[in-house]
């Protein structure tokens, strides 16, 4: 992922009100595109300017290409509020951050899985045989022209992971259930969300279901599929990561954690 600065110009008197609204409300659009990440984004207050520092998955995340319909409306209500499009600077790739996948028509994955935890901050949709993020603006928009819906399902599943690896208070068993159950709303929300990505790029698409607890190695190595009760068990653990594996149903699933060595 890469660190780019924005540079915002006045051309003409304006308030800082109007100026916050337009700002913010093209940081809201990009990231709910997928072209930047995160949810905090600091706006320095200079002379007759503003500046902000992102992160985006790519060097060229912010291209003109890649805008959604409502990218195009925020960069016009700037405009409404006197003030000029961004001028992007690219400093740097972020030491910290992963690596997005090299996506073309040439190297497309031969499948992907919605993927994330309350510690990742970049997309949520993963390529299945590098493990490697993908950026979600690489995909026509999966629902009401971006990919908002995935973003805001996004959010929610980290919300409640970090509820339950907290294990501090009675939350801790609903953000459980949330993110490792087949009949939860964000199971199916999410398992939606990806029968929509499948549907709009021709690639088999996994859907992540957390797992921890069980009554004893043995027994989480013979339990079934949750949503079909056949057998997902994989020779070998793909990423370190998924244990099991139903091509029927798309999910992918780990080995319990209070169970792995």
């Amino acid at each position: 992922m890469y660190v780019v600065e924005l540079r915002f110009e006045c051309f003409d008197n304006t308030t800082i009100d109007a100026v916050e609204k337009a700002i913010n409300g093209l940081f809201d659009a990009l990231r709910y595109n997928g072209q930047i990440l995160g949810r905090e984004f600091p706006i320095i207050i200079g002379d007759g300017e503003f500046r902000a520092r992102l992160i985006c998955p790519e060097a060229n995340s912010l291209h003109a290409d890649y805008h959604s319909d409502y990218v195009k409306v925020c960069l016009q209500r700037l405009t409404e509020a006197k003030v000029l499009a961004p001028k992007v600077k690219v400093l740097g790739q972020d030491l910290n951050s992963e690596q997005t996948v090299s996506f073309d028509e040439q190297n497309i994955p031969s499948w992907q899985v919605l993927y994330t935890t309350f510690v990742h901050s970049c997309s949520p949709l993963r390529c299945g045989d590098t493990f490697r993020p993908i950026p979600l603006y690489h995909n026509p928009p999966t629902l009401n022209g971006d990919h908002k819906s995935l973003v805001k399902w996004q959010t929610e599943w980290q919300a409640c992971d970090e509820l339950q690896m907290a294990g501090a208070c009675e939350a801790e068993h609903a953000g459980l259930k949330e993110i490792a159950q087949v009949d939860s709303d964000l199971f199916r929300r999410g398992w939606d969300l990806r029968g929509r990505l499948e549907y709009i790029t021709k690639i088999p698409t996994y859907y992540y279901l957390y797992r921890v607890g069980g009554e004893s190695l043995q027994a989480e190595q013979d339990r079934p599929c949750p949503r079909c009760g056949g057998d997902w068990k994989l020779e070998q653990p793909l990423h370190d990561i998924f244990y099991f594996k139903c091509d029927d149903c798309r999910i992918v699933s780990n080995l319990s954690w209070d169970h792995l060595k």
